[in-house]
């Protein structure tokens, strides 16, 4: 609702000042009203010329009146003018008068205040690498065209084949880094995702094949550095049987029949030579020239690779004042740092925009609700195709022609895919017109859909909770893809359970409260400390909580970033902030001691060391209460006082309380108490830690040789420049790996550093005199705060977002929000991109002022109860009360709807809305 799409347009130019700018728009003509289009396809199919389909990597053909995919927005179709031949058919057949040849290109201007670029990237063109002949053989695919081979929808309507003869690959080869850490004819920095999706790319083949695939990854560093990517890596290698080889291939050789052939050198310098069915290239990212051309437009500083230039300590800010970034035209990353960074990037625009708030905003007005209380079921059921994620595996029209048949059902349709903007119009109509009063969706997970369904309920004058939901994707089609047979008929059961409940659904009301806009920080590191900023800067008051008298947290001891920027004055200066911040009220040598209530109503207790406690009211809370570095039992660390972990080093920098001309060697060893069994997971900043430190070790002394023990080097994204810097340096790099851990003995000189070396298969001796052990970050042990918020932990410890990649700054409970190295490992910049995030995301909540409350919650029939008081025990979130002369209630606000307190009730006094025991017991009966 307040959100303008404008497509099919590009910014010609920028003017004004922050809070009053100009916007210049072109906007070209897409020939079709998308006001009018309905979006059928009648023209796309009565049109006689073709074109390469862009969307689909040029593996297929599209018409020239055309829609880029079945899920766009907006749906509606366009004509491709460069391959028009005009011959008028689709502007005959269109009965909703879309069509508009004479259309021209026109100018907008827009007046905003602030202007945030997130136009992505291009992927590499690996055309320009003939060593790869990608452009002598089709079967020598990007990784982008792999995508749309795998995918439901695309030219191969997700059938695993390859493009020379439509025949299923038995043996798949990944080549990593390919326009990427290259100094001939790619870009030197790594891309930072390629790892991660050639691992996620071969397992998916593999479940998609009919047979035992192959599937290989040629690499030369496995940078699964983010969080779970780790776990996820060993998953492949171990469950899934994919094959890592470490070697940069030189070339592919195309053979007769489409096969491939493969020369390269494995670990112990052998030569080998394979044959693969298809290649797939991991192509890196690169800025496209016109994202470059639109920079210079708008007097946006690039960097050597085109990248938008920020700095460590304001990562989404650009040179230009109100203009922020976030994304991969930032740098490259991944899903989950680019949805932080979109947030971050909202945060900073807020502060600019604050004293506007509300001024221009648009509020969506649903039909009035109908209400169905005595009407018998009419239930509509919709099933989705999903491309063939569920309609290649259950036979669709069969599962529709029998939920026509289930009681109460009065109308049932398929969709090749239910959640497109097409379909949620289509069924708000046939809801009403057909008078429909419960709605079953047959399709993907209700933990990403089911939002979105509701919704279409409202937009069609229904009660949301009058809607269920069957999951035929995830719990039928994906784990019995082999047996499409019974698939199909355990959707007809999935649905048969699905209709027997819908039909004794019954309208939930949602209680909507005051919230108060008040917040409560947790933890007074940098990560802490930008989201109490970025919130006091946008007018609410802010209460900052840390457990220490100082604030700063592991940033007390960092001397550089990896840019070269001094983390000490900025350190200094952001402290200062804070403290003459009137909004922002600190409370150091302080502990969260109590925490009740719910969003928007927390009563929190704050225990300082010294005096009385505080109760604090506040609405929402961020988690920052950060890590600190894993200290080992191994290497001589404690015995010996030339080992020394990063940040003793950091802190000798920091008090010159270092003499380089008295150090001939230092060896860095990399992964100690990092990738290991007790905590299997990279903590991602050590390599590029080490490299900062290492050169500035050579730096001091030119002379000083320097070794680096590593196990794979996980210098990600501009990061690489660290790695290229330190091998030119003459900083020498010695793998190893984890059943071959090198070992420290006292010499007689200095520490005697024994090594295997995997080229010379003998093991290496180096007498250092300084030993620098890159340790894990762990997590602080925050179990009381865990149990507080009722917020989850991962086996290391670490606090676990509500989703990965749609919600990397939210925790499940509602008004908690998360960032820094509580949530995982991360640099300096990371963690203030995630702090905004943060920021951005409860100000969201707090700015709205209210808080809507589930409908589906627990209810006491007092008739029944007979104060045992068990609800009252086992609740985690503390909703259910015993009052002092009657039954238990239960507070609806607080009630998460987890079901403990009804399957623990002795006398079955409780129900639970929407998951009534008749309900239950009706799509038991059903199986």
């Amino acid at each position: 609702m307040n959100i303008d799409i404008i497509t099919n347009s590009e910014v010609e130019a920028l003017e004004g000042v922050p809070g009053n700018f100009s916007v210049k728009l072109k906007n070209y003509p897409r020939a079709i009203d998308p006001d009018k289009c309905t979006g059928c396809g009648q023209c796309s199919q009565a049109c006689p010329v073709t074109a390469i389909n862009e969307f689909n990597c040029g593996l297929d053909l599209r018409a020239a009146t055309y829609i880029q995919y079945a899920q766009a927005v907006p749906l509606a179709y366009a004509i491709d003018r460069e391959v028009c031949i005009g011959c008028g058919l689709c502007q005959k057949i269109c009965l909703a008068g879309a069509v508009r040849y004479d259309e021209q290109p026109r100018k907008t201007q827009l007046a905003v205040g602030a202007l945030v670029l997130a136009a992505g990237m291009e992927v590499f063109d690996a055309a320009t690498l003939e060593a790869y002949s990608y452009s002598k053989s089709p079967n020598i695919v990007t990784s982008i065209e792999f995508e749309r081979i795998l995918s439901a929808s695309g030219p191969y309507a997700g059938h695993l084949t390859r493009p020379y003869d439509r025949e299923e690959p038995q043996k798949i080869a990944w080549l990593q880094c390919v326009g990427s850490r290259s100094q001939n004819g790619g870009h030197p920095y790594c891309s930072s995702v390629c790892c991660m999706y050639a691992i996620k790319e071969a397992v998916i083949a593999k479940e998609h094949a009919r047979g035992d695939l192959d599937a290989a990854i040629f690499f030369m560093d496995m940078r699964t550095c983010g969080k779970d990517f780790e776990e996820y890596y060993h998953r492949a290698e171990h469950e899934h049987a994919v094959r890592f080889i470490r070697s940069r291939i030189h070339s592919v050789n195309p053979l007769g029949e489409g096969d491939l052939e493969i020369n390269y050198v494995d670990e112990k310098g052998r030569c080998r030579t394979e044959n693969f069915n298809l290649v797939v290239l991991s192509v890196g990212f690169q800025v496209g020239m016109e994202t470059i051309r639109l920079a210079h437009r708008l007097g946006v500083e690039l960097d050597q690779y085109n990248f938008v230039r920020t700095d460590s300590f304001q990562p989404v800010s650009t040179n230009r004042p109100g203009v922020y970034v976030c994304g991969t035209l930032q740098s490259p990353k991944d899903i989950p740092q680019s949805v932080m960074e979109a947030s971050a990037a909202a945060a900073a625009a807020s502060t600019l925009l604050s004293d506007k708030r509300w001024s221009q905003t648009r509020t969506q007005t649903m039909p009035p609700e109908t209400n169905v209380f005595g009407e018998p079921p009419r239930i509509g059921v919709f099933v989705c195709q999903c491309g063939i994620n569920i309609g290649g595996i259950v036979n669709i029209p069969e599962v529709v022609a029998y939920a026509r048949s289930l009681p109460h059902v009065v109308y049932t349709e398929d969709n090749l895919y239910t959640c497109s903007q097409d379909t949620q119009v289509k069924m708000s109509q046939v809801i009403r017109e057909q008078g429909i009063n419960r709605v079953v969706v047959a399709a993907c997970t209700p933990k990403t859909h089911e939002p979105l369904f509701q919704e279409t309920l409202q937009n069609a004058g229904l009660n949301k909770y009058l809607f269920e939901m069957a999951n035929i994707r995830n719990q039928d089609s994906w784990v019995h893809s082999r047996h499409p047979d019974l698939a199909t008929e355990k959707a007809k059961d999935l649905i048969r359970m699905a209709v027997a409940k819908a039909a004794l659904l019954e309208a939930l009301p949602e209680i909507e409260l005051d919230l108060n806009p008040v917040s409560l920080v947790v933890g007074g590191g940098v990560a802490g400390m930008t989201a109490a900023k970025n919130l006091a800067e946008q007018g609410y008051v802010v209460h900052l909580v840390e457990r220490s008298h100082i604030l700063g947290g592991q940033a007390n001891g960092l001397f550089k970033t990896w840019q070269g920027e001094d983390i000490q004055g900025f350190l200094r200066t952001l402290i200062q902030s804070v403290e003459n911040n009137p909004l922002i009220h600190l409370h150091r040598s302080t502990e969260l001691t109590r925490v009740e209530g719910f969003v928007g109503n927390f009563q929190s207790v704050l225990t300082p060391s010294h005096g009385e406690a505080i109760h604090l009211d506040h609405g929402i809370a961020i988690v920052a209460t950060g890590g600190k570095e894993f200290k080992p039992s191994s290497y001589l660390y404690g015995q010996d006082p030339r080992v020394l972990t990063q940040l003793e080093l950091d802190r000798k920098f920091i008090e010159k309380d270092l003499d380089p001309a008295k150090i001939a060697t230092a060896v860095f060893v990399q992964c100690v108490g990092s990738r290991e069994p007790e905590r299997p997971y990279c903590s991602r900043v050590c390599c590029t830690h080490t490299l900062e430190n290492a050169l500035e070790l050579k730096q001091r002394n030119p002379q000083m040789s320097i070794f680096v023990l590593y196990r794979d080097l996980r210098t990600y994204g501009k990061r690489e420049d660290l790695y290229l810097r330190a091998r030119k340096a003459g900083i020498v790099f010695i793998r190893y790996d984890l059943e071959h851990k090198p070992t420290v003995v006292p010499g007689e000189k200095g520490l005697e550093i024994i090594a295997p070396d995997p080229i010379l298969e003998k093991p290496i001796r180096i007498e250092t005199d300084l030993l620098i052990l890159a340790t894990a970050i762990v997590p602080e042990p925050e179990g009381a705060l865990a149990n507080f918020f009722k917020i989850p932990v991962n086996d290391q410890g670490f606090f676990i977002e509500a989703h990965a990649k749609l919600r990397p700054v939210d925790f499940a409970t509602e008004g908690v929000f998360l960032c820094g190295l509580a949530h995982y490992p991360k640099s300096l910049d990371e963690s203030i991109a995630q702090a905004l995030a943060a920021a951005s995301r409860a100000s969201g909540l707090l700015a709205s002022g209210k808080v809507a409350i589930s409908g589906t919650v627990a209810q006491v029939n007092p008739r029944w109860c007979s104060r045992c008081g068990v609800c009252e025990t086992i609740c985690p979130f503390n909703a259910p009360s015993l009052a002092e002369d009657g039954p238990a209630e239960i507070n609806a606000v607080l009630c998460k709807g987890c079901g403990l307190c009804i399957a623990s009730c002795r006398s079955g006094a409780i129900h639970l809305k929407g998951f009534d025991e008749s309900q239950i017991m009706a799509m038991i009966g059903q199986v």
